[in-house]
Order: structure tokens, then sequence, then C-alpha cells
């Protein structure tokens, strides 16, 4: 049976020959985020029960505890999803493929390309640069952290493409690369041409939508204002072999949006996000959207809070633009207005939390759990 080797090392070359050779000889791959401190690679590796580990040095140590694969089994992707909790993803060669295969035919990849991989390998988004530009037969040049100077260096020295979040894009020339794929978080308001946004998951292998359209072969439902898809991409099991709530193929992803009469997909944010204040539905990302509208508001997040009288009150942390300001209640006052002025009276939020940035995620998400309390 294929077992499961893990690379403990940041990204690299090597890296992908020992993805390709790990391919070759029939196994899996476990990418370990290298931000981890000792006991938590060590928790990961308990969890996700590879039969090898080899480090930054090279050094192979075969573990006794390793679980098997299933043949054609060909990547297990560690995800913490919303809940901390840490659930191992397994993709298959096919899954894999088919992600790859779509991608390519929407953005027309031909082997003259060359990726730049600057997000973690850890997480799908990066991995998936690998997987697509091998596909292709295209160059990739991989970076172990993302670097500003050093991304845009290498669209200078003949990089073409590459996947980024929205801080990352912040910080760069976009019209230095052909084509950027942006994932991660909300994306900004007007955007350059050559960036093409995208919406996935873990469990998907990465974008499956671009643009708000689907990618050959993927299909999108809307059932209780919930998204649920139906794509070859979609993840073989969970590492423990979790049942995987399919409805005949369906995945309910827990995100919520709607279809527009032309299919073209809008995300309105999970579930558990949704705010319901004195009996109505605010979507924290649509509240975001009109605050960042605002000349002062350069980053926001919406949160809801429990509140005796509403329920659930809405409070946006911010970071402004000018930081010599009026007080909090004249911005809020300010930023209420503002609010209303696209969106009704009950999105407003009610409590204004300013921040010098915002804490985020390796791959630019808001951190929800590092905001403070309002």
């Amino acid at each position: 049976m294929a077992r499961l080797i893990a690379f403990d090392m940041p990204a690299s070359q090597t890296f992908v020959d020992l993805v390709r050779r790990t391919w070759s000889n029939g196994d899996a791959v476990l990418p370990i985020d290298q931000r981890l401190r000792p006991d938590g690679k060590k928790l990961l590796i308990d969890a996700m029960a590879p039969s090898e580990v080899i480090d930054a040095s090279f050094t192979s140590t075969s573990l006794t505890n390793g679980i098997p694969m299933q043949d054609g089994d060909s990547l297990v992707i560690a995800s913490s999803g919303s809940t901390g909790d840490p659930k191992g993803i397994v993709h298959t060669h096919s899954s894999l493929l088919a992600g790859a295969r779509s991608s390519a035919k929407r953005l027309e990849l031909t082997p003259s390309d060359h990726w730049l991989v600057c997000i973690p390998v850890s997480h799908v988004g990066g991995f998936s640069v690998i997987s697509r530009a091998l596909h292709v037969g295209s160059a990739v040049t991989l970076h172990s952290t993302f670097d500003a100077a050093s991304v845009q260096e290498s669209a200078r020295n003949g990089v073409t493409h590459t996947s980024l979040v929205a801080t990352a894009l912040s910080r760069i020339d976009a019209s230095l690369f052909q084509t950027i794929l942006l994932g991660g978080s909300s994306a900004p308001d007007n955007l350059p041409d050559n960036v093409v946004t995208t919406y996935g998951m873990t469990e998907t292998g990465g974008g499956v939508v671009y643009d708000g359209m689907p990618l050959d072969d993927v299909e999108i439902k809307i059932l209780d204002n919930e998204i649920q898809l139906r794509c070859p991409m979609l993840m073989r099991t969970y590492r423990d072999e979790r049942t995987i709530p399919f409805n005949d193929g369906w995945y309910a992803t827990g995100d919520m949006g709607e279809l527009d009469v032309n299919g073209k997909l809008s995300v309105f944010g999970r579930r558990s996000d949704m705010i319901i204040t004195g009996g109505e539905n605010v979507w924290p990302a649509v509240v975001e959207n009109a605050l960042t509208s605002h000349p002062n508001i350069a980053q926001s997040v919406v949160r809801g809070t429990p509140d005796a009288t509403w329920g659930q009150r809405v409070v946006a942390y911010v970071v402004l633009n000018d930081p010599i300001r009026v007080s909090d209640a004249a911005l809020l006052s300010e930023l209420r207005e503002h609010v209303k002025q696209t969106l009704p009276a009950f999105c407003a939020p009610q409590q204004i939390v300013v921040l010098a940035d915002l804490p985020r995620t390796s791959l630019g998400k808001i951190d929800l759990l590092e905001l403070p309390s309002p």
C-alpha cells in the first residue's frame, strides 16, 4: 500500500524534486508548515501519521506508527478550518489533475509560462501552484517566505504567473506579472486586469471558481443560501477516514452566497459569520466593503458580539489611513452614516474598534482569534 511521506523543509526546487520522486514511488506527500514550533510539528505528525519524515537537511526518519494510504492518494494537507482543530484532507492524483487541467484551460497556460510560489506550500494555495506547473510542464520558482522585493525581482527575471493573497498583492507592482491568482481573503476593489480572483478551499484542492465563474467540470448550486459544489477536484476523504458529507456528490461548503442570472457566484462568507441583530441578517463582508469605500478606512473586519438588547451588535475593527482623527464617537457616527448610504440602517456598525493593523494568518485571512475583545 502507499505510504505518507512528510516533508519538514522550506519550499525549494529540492522540495519539488522530492514530491515528484515520492509520487513516482506511488506514495503521498504531507508538507509541514515551517512556522510551527517543534511541539506543534510533533502534534501534526502524530495526528497525520506519516511513515517517514524528511527534514531540511534531507535526513529521513522512519516512523513505526505510520498509517498506510490508499493507492492513488497523492497529498495530505493539514487544515484547521474555522475551528482550529487540525484535519488531514486527502487528495488523489485524479483530484489534483482535474484542478490543474481546468485551471490551465481557463488561464490558457503553456509550457513557456513561469510560476512563482511565494505562499506556504503547506497550504493548498501554495501547493496547487506546484501541481499546476507540473501538469503544464512550465518552470516553477519557489520562495520559502513572501518578500515583496524578492517577488518583484523574480518577475523581472522571467516569472510570469503567481498566486497571492490580498495583503501580499498590496505590497507589489502587480503589472510585473502576466497573471496573478488572488485567493485567501475578500478581494479589494479596483483590481488590476491581470488579477484573477479565486474561490475554493482545501477540500477542492484550491480555487475552482475564477472571477465568479466555475471552472470546467465544476457545478455550483445554492441550497438554503449555502454554496454547494460538485466536481472531480473534491477530496477523497479525511486522514482519519471520517465520512465526508456528500449528497449525491454535492459538497456543502459552509459558505453562503448566491448565483446571478448568468451563473456568476457571489460569496457572502461562512454561515457561522452571519450576524443576527434585532432579527435582521447582516453579512460581515458586505459591511466591510462599504466601510473600506470610506476614504479614511484602509482595512476593516466586521464581527458580531453578544448584545442584551439586539441579540448581537455589529462591531467594526478598522485601520485608518490617517491616524490623526476625530474621537471614537465622532468616527462611529461618520462611519454609520457612510454605511447607511448604500446599506440598510441595521447593517451600520454599532461599535468601532480602531487598530494599528489587523491580525492575519500566513494566507492573509483575518486571524479572528487574535482580534481584541470590543
